[in-house]
């Protein structure tokens, strides 16, 4: 087993990977599907992987707490979508969008996989100490 925190690595990587791709060759129709699928498939693991993860670094006492946080985080970033309409209405394209899209997915990359592995590392140790 790869473990959540891997899972959630290679999930993120796909899906700036998919962004990007979309940009370069969205469009072409069948090449868009095929993108727009590999997306959407790597934005399903927030909603399946990252609560339980956070339940396991955080514990039942605050998981509802937590949720809520998620869920609003989600909503706040939906607000963004105006702003984005309007950067492609003044420049005319999409590109500048799935760019730092993009950019912005790779930007926590690394960071992901140094704080999931100290995040992994103190289970280890928490368990073995229980």
């Amino acid at each position: 087993m790869i473990g959540r925190e891997n899972t959630m690595f290679i999930a993120f990587g796909i899906e700036g990977l998919g962004i990007w791709a979309l940009y370069m060759l969205g469009q072409n129709p069948v090449w868009f599907v095929v993108l727009s699928g590999m997306v959407f498939f790597a934005w399903g693991e927030i909603y399946s992987l990252f609560p339980l993860d956070l339940h396991d670094t955080f514990g039942s006492k605050f998981a509802t707490t937590n949720a809520v946080c998620f869920i609003t985080a989600k909503g706040t970033a939906a607000l963004l979508v105006p702003v984005a309409n309007y950067m492609q209405q003044t420049s005319g394209s999409w590109d500048r969008v799935f760019l730092i899209a993009a950019r912005r997915q790779h930007r926590g990359f690394p960071a992901r996989a140094v704080c999931s592995q100290a995040m992994a590392q103190d289970r280890v140790a928490a368990s073995q100490v229980a």
